[in-house]
């Protein structure tokens, strides 16, 4: 299974510390910014009232909003817009009933890809700073392919079970053929359920439909806020629109000229400087982190026992080296789930793997009854419809050797991670990867201990836009805002008053 590029991204502030899934698992109780209810205003038309989304997610639709929502028809393939041929992208708008000054809507996405933007949007009106939801109508829409937008939905609860329980480093030819003919099933279920439509659901495609809900939005330009994979959907928006936009926060920012090579190999370095800062935190934290030895050593050490020895787990699974795998990846997403993550692996040391496979669940998007969202459908259909030169499965296993001894932890799932673009069928549409000539100041944000998408990244995405500027929170986890009142303050007087940070500005870790 591909490592995704992010997930429940956004932190929203101390109460919404991600969960290291997409926005659509568990919730934390959220601050109220004090709005006051007020009666909704009839939806303008084409609009429903749709306070039940928002309701589903959080417990209650928050008060001092209006929620309405949308269906937006796009063209199934942008180059042939009039063949009849479309997709239903669901969109849905949180305006705040105490709006004023208004500048806009801002238009989100958390990425994944396979995240969903009306999660998002729902989340945000808890988290964002209320000077900018007063002022912004906010926006979430599903990509195509994605929660309510058409999904793609072709693997089983029960292969993706067998995917994330798999060896994360099957080390023997036979061991490595069951997990690439594993992946070449699930991906030979998605060839024959879309067939030649499986190319559509690419990242350009994408970013033409956020110019379709701007129009139907009644917008001249838009505001963005895109988080990891986000900031690659708003890079090939900024290139293909540069006139239409007037604000484009990008967050946790990936590097749309690395081939999935470099961008894998980015991404184990990346957790493996994530790892090795929550190890030295466990060091200084044993109250909170209750691993019996060197935390590194240890995970080691437990997914090795697995292998020939798992430990149960009271809904009768058993703790894999993939399920306590993918409970670390989960964990390190952000910085607030590692006294989680210390917890689970002590647990596992005294043969209790209940934590570890709830951080496990998080990140796969898995309920209590085994069910799977279609995160990861979504995610390689989008991944693989972008990548042009899928890397050949003989250079994987290459990879998987030589990446097992660069980064010990995280190098050989990562290169495992290609397999499903390497047998992914039919013809690719990548995405462009240039200037965005005419366009405003971007402002491109980065997290010095991001895993997922590290912070070298940063600068190489503002550099390739041209128009790129870089903000830098000197923390962990993925993304950023609105983490720290130092980066809020920044990034909200960019949105508001289109006033860029000084060049160089560094945001401390508290």
């Amino acid at each position: 299974m591909r490592l995704r590029i992010d997930h429940r991204v956004v932190r929203l502030s101390v109460a919404l510390v991600a969960t290291a899934t997409t926005l659509t698992g568990c919730v934390l109780p959220l601050p109220d910014f004090g709005r006051r209810p007020e009666a909704a205003a009839s939806p303008e038309p084409g609009w429903r009232l749709c306070p039940e989304v928002p309701a589903e997610l959080l417990g209650k639709a928050p008060s001092g909003y209006t929620f309405e929502c949308r269906t937006v028809q796009v063209p199934q393939d942008w180059s042939k817009p009039d063949d009849g041929n479309t997709f239903d992208i669901a969109v849905m708008r949180a305006r705040a009933t105490d709006q004023r000054d208004r500048i806009g809507s801002l238009m989100v996405n958390p990425g994944g890809p396979g995240a969903s933007g009306i999660d998002l949007a729902s989340y945000l009106t808890r988290g964002l700073p209320a000077e900018v939801t007063r002022r912004f109508d906010i926006v979430g829409f599903d990509p195509r392919g994605v929660g309510r937008s058409d999904p793609v939905d072709c693997f089983s609860d029960a292969d993706l079970d067998a995917t994330f329980g798999a060896d994360p480093d099957p080390k023997t030819q036979p061991e490595f053929d069951q997990n690439k003919d594993l992946t070449k099933r699930m991906v030979d279920g998605c060839e024959a359920k879309y067939g030649d439509r499986l190319n559509k659901f690419s990242t350009e495609q994408a970013a033409r439909d956020m110019d379709k809900i701007r129009q139907d939005l009644g917008e001249d330009k838009i505001n963005y806020l895109g988080y990891s994979y986000g900031t690659l959907l708003g890079a090939v928006y900024a290139q293909l629109f540069p006139d239409r936009i007037r604000s484009m926060v990008l967050d946790g920012a990936v590097d749309p000229t690395l081939d999935s090579t470099a961008s894998a190999q980015s991404q184990a370095m990346g957790f493996e400087r994530a790892f090795d800062n929550f190890t030295t935190w466990c060091d200084d934290n044993h109250s909170r982190c209750p691993i019996d030895g060197n935390a590194r050593e240890v995970v080691m050490k437990l997914m090795e026992e697995a292998r020939t020895k798992p430990v149960g787990n009271s809904d009768g699974r058993y703790a894999t080296p993939g399920w306590i795998f993918w409970g670390v990846v989960s964990a390190l997403y952000t910085k607030a789930r590692w006294p989680d993550l210390g917890q689970a692996i002590g647990d596992l040391q005294e043969g209790k793997a209940g934590a570890i496979m709830s951080l496990a669940d998080s990140y796969a998007d898995r309920d209590d009854n085994g069910v799977y969202t279609n995160l990861f459908d979504a995610n390689a259909a989008v991944n693989c419809a972008d990548e042009a030169k899928p890397v050949p499965v003989e250079q994987i296993r290459k990879y998987q050797e030589e990446w097992r001894q660069k980064y010990p932890m995280f190098g050989a799932p990562l290169a495992l991670g290609m397999l499903t673009c390497a047998v992914w069928p039919g013809p690719r549409d990548p995405f462009p990867t240039g200037e965005a000539k005419g366009a405003p100041p971007i402002l491109v944000v980065g997290t010095k201990g991001d895993p997922a998408t590290p912070y070298e990244q940063t600068q190489k995405l503002a550099d390739m836009l041209g128009t790129g500027e870089v903000l830098t929170w000197d923390g962990e986890g993925h993304t950023a805002y609105p983490e720290t009142r130092c980066i809020s303050s920044a990034v909200n007087q960019y949105l508001i008053d289109l006033k860029v940070p000084p060049a160089g500005t560094v945001c401390p870790a508290q």
